[in-house]
């Protein structure tokens, strides 16, 4: 097992929609992509379509892996995020759990390191891009 495996993985989804990504706000007001922790036993790719219901309402297919990397959630407390581009199953209208304060589209030519006003980290930003160079097709 190398240093890596050793933490806790969140899987997240990079949902790129009409030239947009979706966004959510945490509560260390800072932005997100939608997803979370797998359940023990249950795959990756399960995880994240579950994760991006409950926290979302939407349906989505998700796509190729596009990004890992370790990130500090809080001082000395690190995940490793598996990020996966994700394409939308059904559109509908956005219903957000109690887990995020707010969800957003943001147009891919608006990213940057923060979105109004508000941090979106180094991490998420590179699998954005990354997503964003993919075939759009899961």
């Amino acid at each position: 097992m190398t240093a890596s495996e050793s933490y806790p993985v969140s899987v997240k989804g990079v949902l790129i929609h009409d030239g947009c990504v979706l966004l959510l706000l945490n509560e260390r007001d800072e932005w997100d992509l939608p997803g979370g922790r797998p359940d023990p036993g249950e795959d990756r790719r399960a995880a994240l379509v579950r994760e991006v219901r409950e926290e979302t309402g939407l349906a989505v297919e998700v796509g190729a892996l596009v990004d890992e990397h370790l990130f500090e959630v809080l001082p000395q407390r690190f995940v490793r995020i598996v990020a996966y581009g994700c394409t939308l199953g059904t559109e509908g209208t956005i219903a957000l759990s109690p887990e995020h304060r707010e969800a957003c589209w943001v147009e891919l030519t608006a990213l940057g390191e923060r979105i109004s006003g508000r941090l979106l980290p180094a991490g998420y930003l590179g699998a954005i891009r990354q997503a964003a160079c993919q075939p759009s097709s899961p």
